[in-house]
């Protein structure tokens, strides 16, 4: 009793047994429910008593606590025990702790193994059995206990040991994981799997002795091989930089320690198959780039090609010294033959690469320049070197590591859902997010938005700007700055809707002076653009703010859905560990408001459906998460502009009229299916327009974007229900994406020349819009009130009663039209053939 008195004012209070929460990760969710990431450095998987296999807690009992329903915490026989050990050897090798006592340390006190703590021990597992049941203990000992490898808890350690639910675990792995609080360390599987199968045989002759197995099962068990190896969190969705925006804004919202340790589940509004989709086309464009631009030679040389080749063991030993990365293998070449190549991989594997998969590696001289087309293997390669390699499906590749960078986003325009975020080729090479953080120049992306602001200040698509050199210079930048075409070509009074498909520079300008740079600046601004990035120079008409690609998306948005300018959000809800919604976004709406419009609102929630339905997957292989996923289902069934009407709802800020939204996505849409110049051998080709070859629907609109030297390319637009953008640079500013030479021996439809929006970051756009939008019902636009259609004349943007190729239908804000008609004696053909139009779809 003494004792008990001296150790209570240290005594901690049991009674928060009763509402402990154990520490659990972490976790974050595609709005699919696909698992993307886990954080925290305790893998716990908390299960019910009810749930862990009945053998496992036998085990357990057997090896740890054989009285436990017996005793009232502390077991007598086990102290005696124990005392005899220590009396006889004079150290303290047996230990006497019940499965109540290793609760009590576990909880509240150190392992130091001191007379004092023991004490404690003994007296604060009095107090938990007077306030917890049997079974209550027992559930927190077994989600409690530390098993090695980061696991806490018989649930983690299942996933960690065999990638198991603990229902699935043979009599086997049931003795290992109970073997396991003994030495979790020295005696696992992984890291010690003959020691740990000596533990796990005396955990299954304990079994056996009390009776809880039979001699067969015992022999079956016991004769078992050890089958543990290390599974990371079981990751559905591989999507490391929106997981990383997860992880930061949890910390800096609840602190380190909570974040990590309170089992929030964070869903984002992540499309898991439009992420993989995005992913795929991000690092197929960047090996184009990167392959067209030539090849930069081995990683290393293992042994030289004239001298004595290393054993099969030696240079396995070095490739392991090498780790893999996704889409990569390092291998070492054996043997060359004429246009072929044999390597050893890591793993011991000898692959053939066939000049298929070697043709491509022209010789890197710098950006601009590349060797001649290789002829054969022993040009390329040489044995004893160390390369990297990919698959493509039915042969394998000569690869390297790019060096170029990239970024994709997707928005959904009516409410500013990130449904795809890739921040760069490859996360374990560069954590650097540069959807978010990577301020580029934006080149010729910024032109709908200074056009848009011109035809607020009564433009219209069909007014006529001079495409002519500027002389009179810009001299605020301290130099005379004359904007040139590219390529240096004029043509003359040209209207509105082809210098944006064509992308002319000097109309640019030219049309920024009439809107004029102040009010082209407050425009920017509420496009959501920085001012602080906004260059008070005409340089602004070109592209040269700096601006990361999420603002581009959501700017781009704006077109899509009406003229307003969303928030973009990427977190929909945060939920505890026992389900409670703790956060719901409330993002902000693209209403149309006016009755007016009701049917364009209707249209822009058919495509978000069509968008929904079609992408989506509403199964899940967590059981854990059946609740949660019926919400999933419920919410991805219907359009967020369906909230519009609701009193909590946030309504987006309009940056621009419906009917400028309108007119400039349709001239956009001439950027892809026209644009380029008029020939009678070729037809009508837009500068973009691999993307009405590649993706086939008129729905789609974008624009290019290219800086001076091809620093930064872009390409931006949208399609029914998201709008994307695409960057490809590299990360040194100062390098140039540069050019490359034709190679007849490569791909039919290779592009050669200097690098730009359409050729570099294009591919990548179309790649991700032909996937994401397979299935998805063309949505054609239609004009909101307050826009009309009259046939105007190509040349002269009048008003014409030719029907012939020298018309087309145009759209106008009310009121904006012509009314003057063309002289019906002037002969347009020429201008026609020598001016840059646009497509015959529309």
């Amino acid at each position: 009793m003494a004792a008990y008195y001296y150790v209570l004012p240290d005594l901690p209070d049991v009674a928060t047994l009763k509402t402990v929460q154990l520490q659990t990760p972490l976790r974050v969710y595609s709005s699919d429910g696909k698992l993307i990431s886990q954080f925290g450095e305790k893998r716990r998987i908390p299960v019910e008593l009810d749930q862990v296999p009945q053998h496992l807690i036998e085990a357990v009992l057997a090896t740890e606590d054989a009285r436990f329903y017996e005793h009232n915490g502390i077991d007598p026989v086990g102290i005696v025990r124990a005392a005899v050990v220590l009396i006889t050897t004079g150290q303290k090798k047996q230990g006497a702790s019940t499965i109540t006592m290793q609760v009590a340390r576990n909880f509240f006190l150190t392992s130091d193994k001191t007379y004092i703590r023991k004490v404690k021990e003994i007296f604060i597992a009095l107090h938990i059995e007077q306030l917890l049941t049997k079974d209550e203990i027992l559930s927190l000992y077994l989600n409690r206990i530390y098993l090695g490898q980061r696991a806490y808890g018989v649930g983690a350690a299942a996933q960690v040991y065999y990638g198991e639910d603990l229902s699935a675990l043979t009599l086997a792995q049931q003795a290992m994981i109970a073997g396991l609080p003994k030495a979790p360390s020295s005696m696992n599987p992984i890291s010690s799997p003959i020691r740990a199968k000596a533990r796990r045989n005396v955990v299954l002759g304990r079994m056996l002795e009390v009776g809880y197995i039979t001699l067969a099962e015992y022999q079956q068990a016991k004769d078992a091989p050890i089958t543990a190896k290390y599974h990371g969190a079981e990751i559905d969705l591989y999507a490391p930089y929106i997981s990383e925006m997860v992880r930061d804004y949890m910390v800096q919202k609840y602190g380190e320690e909570q974040a990590y340790t309170s089992g929030f589940d964070v869903y984002t509004t992540i499309d898991s198959k439009l992420q993989l989709m995005a992913q795929q086309a991000l690092r197929n464009n960047v090996f184009a780039y990167d392959e067209r631009h030539g090849y930069r030679g081995p990683t290393a040389v293992l042994w030289p090609a004239d001298g004595a080749p290393l054993d099969q063991a030696a240079i396995l030993n070095a490739l392991k010294g090498t780790e893999a990365l996704p889409d990569f293998m390092p291998a070492a070449v054996i043997k060359i033959e004429k246009q072929s190549a044999e390597v050893l991989t890591q793993t011991g594997q000898l692959i053939n690469i066939p000049w298929q998969g070697l043709r491509w590696a022209r010789t890197f001289i710098n950006d601009k320049r590349q060797g001649k087309p290789p002829k054969t293997a022993a040009e390329i390669l040489s044995v004893g070197q160390q390369i990297w390699i990919r698959s493509q499906g039915d042969y394998w590749q000569l690869s390297q590591i790019p060096q170029v960078s990239s970024a994709i986003v997707t928005l959904r325009p009516t409410d500013g859902a990130i449904l795809t975020l890739v921040g760069g080729f490859d996360f374990k090479h560069s954590q650097y997010n540069r959807v978010t953080q990577a301020k580029r120049q934006l080149g010729s992306n910024i032109k709908p938005f200074i056009y848009s602001a011109a035809l607020e200040q009564g433009y219209t698509l069909a007014t006529l700007i001079n495409n002519a050199p500027i002389n009179e210079p810009d001299i605020r930048q301290g130099i005379a700055w004359r904007p040139k075409n590219s390529p240096d070509v004029y043509g003359g009074p040209t209207r509105l809707r082809i210098g944006l498909a064509q992308s002319i520079n000097v109309m640019s300008v030219r049309t920024m002076r009439h809107v004029g740079l102040d009010n082209t600046i407050n425009k920017l601004t509420e496009f959501g653009f920085d001012p602080a990035d906004l260059p008070r120079n005409e340089s602004i008409a070109l592209g040269s703010p700096s601006v990361t690609p999420l603002q581009v998306a959501t700017a781009f948005a704006s077109f899509d859905n009406g003229g307003f300018l969303v928030e973009p959000y990427y977190i929909k809800r945060v939920q505890s560990a026992t389900g409670e919604l703790l956060e719901q976004s409330n993002p902000t709406l693209a209403c149309l408001q006016d009755d007016s419009t009701a049917a364009n609102t209707a249209d822009d929630l058919a495509a978000d459906m069509a968008i929904d339905m079609t992408q989506t997957t509403h199964t899940d292989s967590l059981s854990t998460q059946d609740t949660v996923m019926t919400a999933n289902q419920a919410e991805q069934q219907s359009s967020p502009l369906a909230q519009c009407h609701s009193p909590a709802a946030r309504h987006a800020k309009r940056v621009i009229s419906e009917q400028t939204a309108f007119l400039i996505s349709d001239a956009l849409k001439s950027v892809i299916w026209g644009g380029g110049s008029w020939s009678h051998k070729t037809g009508w080709n837009g500068t973009a327009w691999r993307a009405a070859k590649t993706i086939k629907r008129h729905d789609i609109a974008g624009k290019t974007g290219t800086t001076n030297e091809s620093r930064d390319t872009w390409f931006s637009g949208f399609g029914p229900g998201m709008a994307t953008t695409i960057w490809v640079g590299f990360d040194d500013h100062s390098r140039e994406l540069g050019r490359t030479a034709w190679d007849p021996t490569g791909a039919p439809d290779q592009i050669s020349g200097a690098e730009a929006g359409a050729k570099t970051a294009g591919p990548g756009w179309n790649e991700f819009m032909k996937h994401a939008l397979d299935g998805v019902p063309e949505h054609p636009a239609q004009p909101p009130a307050g826009v009309v259609s009259v046939r105007i004349d190509r040349a002269t943007g009048k008003l014409t009663h030719k029907t012939d190729h020298t018309s087309r239908f145009e759209y106008f804000t009310a009121g904006s039209e012509p009314t003057e008609y063309v002289s019906e004696q002037t002969d347009n053909t020429d201008l026609f053939d020598n001016t840059p139009t646009e497509d015959l779809f529309q």
